[in-house]
């Protein structure tokens, strides 16, 4: 993006300054307005709001936030939080583009951070925080890819937007590249790269539809599923609980399902993490020391903005040459080597 640049000058802070500044921090009160999933959803709205609880307790700021119940509550709940109490106010999704957009060119002395979207040209007051998790999603599709019993994985996604298609191009990628390293044909149900059709639940909080998704794949033949739908995705794991992991694995994303999730951790084979508790804390760090800009962080595996979780439970299933080959894998991205792009 040309007018992407980075709003942080200095990142690495003398602690000295940080004592410094603590009672500007105490005084400093940073907010969140999440879409329809909500504040706990084990998902990016939650991940977001991890990164504003670990700058309260390491940084002393104040924090609130507000849930959105439906699409028109997003100008409503910014509209509220103006007026000077929050010095930043997150806004958490794709979906909240336009609403941001509209608050901060009429609020220029109000800063603001979205998430999942960023400005072309960048507006003066938002920092747009973005994640390449196709790379991490490359990872995951490769790894899939050599775990499959069946040859057969699928994936399906909430709603039709870059930050969901993003995770399925990824993994559709990672497992066409497998195939082409090993001479296999493992195929990938749920999203075709090319025409950019696929599977979508058209929506973010039905665990009915998540189950019901899975099952249809299942049925299929998929031994591996990748839900991208939020908590949509916790409905596909309590599929995968009944059936048993032998039977169905899941990958989760955003957070590290394993944690999250824990009374299903067992079906869980890996986890794509979008760092947003990363990239949040940080734009509240920016603000805090008056070096917040307007513009776009892109969190990538080399800054460690996405990544790929741990095996957890089900390490020893993952052979070492896989874990190796995904280790090389995952350097040549970072290296330029390997595009996930196509």
């Amino acid at each position: 993006m040309s007018q992407t640049r980075s709003f942080f000058k200095g990142f690495a802070i003398a602690a000295a300054f940080l004592i410094g500044s603590s009672a500007a921090a105490s005084a400093f009160t940073a907010c969140q307005i999440t879409d329809v999933g909500g504040i706990d959803d084990n998902s990016f709205n939650q991940t977001a709001w991890k990164g504003i609880q670990d700058a309260e307790a390491q940084l002393g700021v104040q924090s609130r936030f507000l849930e959105s119940q439906a699409e028109t509550d997003y100008m409503p709940n910014i509209n509220s939080l103006l007026g000077g109490e929050c010095d930043l106010i997150f806004t958490v999704g794709f979906l909240f583009g336009d609403a941001t957009k509209q608050a901060a060119e009429a609020n220029p002395d109000q800063k603001f951070s979205i998430v999942d979207f960023a400005y072309d040209p960048a507006i003066p007051n938002v920092a747009g925080q973005l994640f390449a998790t196709d790379e991490a999603a490359f990872l995951a599709g490769y790894l899939a890819a050599g775990m499959t019993e069946t040859g057969i994985i699928g994936t399906f996604g909430g709603i039709n937007i870059p930050p969901v298609t993003i995770f399925m191009d990824g993994f559709v990628r990672g497992a066409n590249h497998y195939n082409a390293r090993n001479g296999t044909d493992v195929s990938v149900l749920g999203w075709n790269v090319d025409s950019r059709e696929g599977l979508f639940t058209n929506n973010f909080e039905s665990l009915d539809d998540g189950r019901a998704f899975a099952q249809n794949l299942y049925d299929e033949g998929a031994d591996i599923i990748l839900p991208v739908a939020g908590p949509v995705g916790l409905g596909s794991a309590t599929l995968a609980d009944e059936l048993g992991r032998d039977s169905l694995k899941i990958i989760g994303v955003d957070a590290d399902l394993y944690f999250t999730d824990p009374e299903k951790r067992h079906v869980y084979l890996t986890s794509i993490l979008k760092r947003m508790d990363s990239t949040v804390f940080q734009v509240i760090e920016a603000a805090i020391n008056d070096t917040f800009e307007g513009g776009t962080i892109i969190g990538t595996l080399e800054n460690s903005g996405v990544d790929l979780a741990p095996f957890h439970d089900m390490d020893a299933l993952v052979s070492d040459d896989l874990k190796a080959e995904i280790e090389t894998i995952r350097q040549a991205i970072i290296d330029g080597t390997i595009s996930v792009s196509g």
